[in-house]
């Protein structure tokens, strides 16, 4: 049975032989030429890093640029808690809720105490309330 096999795979071979060859040699050369191809693209050329030694001007350079320039974290001249006068909970001035209320609809409160006593309640989603 398995001699049947390979006679018939040999004889297979022998009648086809230059279409086999021929499907093979267009095959490796296609490949190749896919390849070649990849190979002569052009790669982005990468920027060499550069280790620099520190040195006295570069401490004073990071301690200067260590203090943020226009970030102001301190509460508003106004007060430390800020509510709207349509709505119904206070914030703290950086609270991402604050920002949205309009200047003309600000409330200011010094104290949340203050803020408690007028209606308002602490705002959900105001981190540090």
């Amino acid at each position: 049975m398995l001699t049947d096999f390979t006679a018939k795979v040999k004889a297979f071979f022998k009648a086809n032989q230059k279409d086999i060859f021929l499907t093979a040699f267009v095959f490796l050369v296609s490949i190749a030429s896919f390849g070649l191809g990849r190979l002569s693209a052009i790669w982005p050329v990468k920027e060499p890093i550069i280790i620099e030694q520190p040195n006295a001007e570069s401490r004073t350079l990071k301690a200067e640029l260590s203090v943020p320039l226009s970030f102001d974290l301190s509460p508003s001249a106004s007060g430390q808690y800020v509510a709207s006068r349509n709505g119904s909970a206070y914030h703290l001035p950086t609270c991402p809720g604050a920002k949205q209320i309009k200047e003309e609809n600000k409330v200011w409160f010094q104290t949340e105490e203050e803020a408690r006593r007028a209606g308002y309640k602490p705002a959900g989603n105001c981190p540090g309330l």
